[in-house]
């Protein structure tokens, strides 16, 4: 047999049992599931900053209507899309039934809007941080997995060794190397888990405070008739930010 074989990765699964190859088949589908989700989570993080100046051209359309069709063409299905709806259905609501004496009706037309939007937000949060669990899942056990591995290669290539009464270097070096490999293979699935879900974690924390600027400024206007200047104040002079009011065309 070549030397170079007789060490390898091809060997050391040729030559594990059912235990060790349960292991390296977990390592495995845990690396693809956790690849799946870096790549699926990249892709969406391109499509938002892409679309960034989707509020910005929300804001300054010459009116409500036609700011939702500017966030519905730059950020269609996006958070703050769905944000500028309920908030939209909101005040339509509280328009429509302010007036009557019932439960809902009964409800405070500042307090439902403000429900609406943080329930709005609760959405896209809990959208944003799935999967999130599985890469810290993974990267929190993911060497400990490949060290099992590890521990249990080398119990059983002792063991070969013992039944054979051969422990001289060059026999015992192969085995151990062999197992040490799950080892590597754990870090190797942990290490990109993490670093993903860190800068996932960043991300979404940077979007989800984008988001909650743009519900404090959409209160504003449906309460006030008024975005928030950048300062936090709405200047007089403008008090629409040249949208007209909700339901207007």
């Amino acid at each position: 047999m070549d030397p170079v074989n007789q060490f390898g990765v091809a060997h050391l699964w040729s030559q594990a049992d059912f235990i060790s190859q349960a292991v390296g088949l977990l390592l495995l589908a845990m690396s693809v599931a956790s690849w799946y989700l870096i790549l699926l989570k990249g892709l969406r993080i391109l499509r938002v900053r892409r679309r960034g100046d989707a509020i910005e051209a929300f804001w300054n359309a010459p009116s409500y209507s036609a700011g939702l069709a500017a966030l519905a063409q730059q950020a269609p299905a996006s958070p703050c899309e769905e944000l500028a709806r309920q908030a939209t259905a909101a005040a339509d609501h509280c328009r429509h039934h302010a007036h009557r004496q019932t439960l809902g009706g009964g409800l405070d037309s500042c307090e439902f809007l403000t429900r609406s939007l943080r329930k709005s937000i609760a959405l896209s949060t809990a959208q944003l941080e799935s999967g999130l669990t599985v890469l810290a899942s993974i990267g929190s056990t993911a060497p400990f997995v490949g060290l099992f591995g590890t521990v249990w290669g080398i119990y059983h290539a002792l063991l070969a060794i013992s039944a054979t009464g051969m422990a001289t270097l060059d026999k015992v070096a192969g085995p151990v190397g062999e197992a040490l490999v799950m080892t590597a293979a754990g870090l190797f699935v942990a290490i990109p888990a993490v670093l993903a879900y860190n800068a996932l974690t960043r991300v979404n924390r940077v979007e989800l405070a984008e988001l909650d600027a743009f519900a404090h400024d959409l209160h504003a206007f449906f309460t006030t008739g008024a975005r928030l200047a950048p300062g936090g104040t709405a200047p007089a002079d403008a008090p629409a930010f040249g949208l007209s009011q909700p339901g207007a065309a």
